[in-house]
């Protein structure tokens, strides 16, 4: 576990009135040099919402924009998985506690091959009112905030008043009528702008960085000698495919490989 210098963040940090004293990490921290956008919603969200967050998540992802959330059920866990490996999970406990335990599998991935941050000590475990401190980090990070579903009265929401008195502008995505009242309602009052082509969002905020992966290519290595495509689409998500369009990885039968 390592300490972020909040000198790197500070631009993005420094417009909280109450940023974090620190910040503790696992994984690449060189995702933070990338464009982010967060990612936020109902953990009850619903199937639409939750494809509609991976094939944002998935764009977003394409045009170099790293994704983060909170690493919670429902909309945070949908664009964690969809990103992979550009996103940023922003735990409301201890980086050594994998919290909620049903998404165990997917943020000790993030813990080795994306980024996890947290403000709090190890061992620290989640209490209600960490969940509300974390979100504010999960916006200050970001150029953009999302949020997919929400109900009136929610963690989301609170998110959406902090972006508003930062100045970090609020996206949503459509919604049918009293399934999601909290994005209804931010659209209403004019606070949130609506994503009506989720290629054309995310191209806005596309960039040309590269992320700078670790030195040995742990996917390259995991399929060195051939594994099925289950497994690897488990481990690493949708990237094995960019690989494979990169002619970097072959799939065939169901097995994936390295060339050569």
């Amino acid at each position: 576990m390592n300490l972020i210098n909040l000198d790197e963040l500070s631009d993005d940090l420094k417009r909280l009135k109450n940023p974090p004293k620190k910040l503790n990490y696992l994984g690449n921290k060189n995702l933070l040099s990338m464009n982010k956008v967060a990612i936020v919603g109902s953990r009850k969200a619903s199937t639409y919402t939750k494809n509609m967050v991976q094939n944002l998540a998935y764009a977003l992802k394409s045009y170099s924009v790293c994704v983060v959330s909170g690493g919670a059920l429902g909309v945070d866990i949908a664009a964690h998985e969809a990103a992979y490996p550009y996103t940023i999970a922003v735990y409301a406990n201890g980086l050594n506690i994998l919290y909620p335990r049903t998404n165990s599998k997917i943020l000790s991935q993030i813990n080795q091959n994306a980024l996890a941050i947290s403000e709090y000590e190890p061992d620290k475990k989640p209490l209600q009112h960490q969940f509300l401190e974390r979100n504010r980090i999960v916006v200050a990070l970001s150029k953009a905030l999302v949020i997919a579903q929400a109900d009136i009265n929610s963690g989301s929401m609170q998110s959406a008043r902090i972006a508003h008195e930062i100045g970090v502008p609020i996206y949503v995505l459509p919604q049918r009528y009293n399934e999601s009242n909290g994005t209804n309602k931010l659209l209403k009052d004019g606070k949130a702008t609506l994503i009506d082509d989720i290629d054309e969002f995310a191209m806005k905020f596309k960039s040309n960085y590269i992320l700078k992966l670790k030195e040995k290519d742990e996917i390259l290595e995991f399929c060195k000698y051939g594994v099925s495509l289950n497994d690897a689409l488990n481990k690493f998500g949708q990237i094995i495919y960019e690989y494979e369009l990169d002619n970097k990885l072959i799939i065939n039968n169901l097995i994936v490989k390295t060339k050569g």
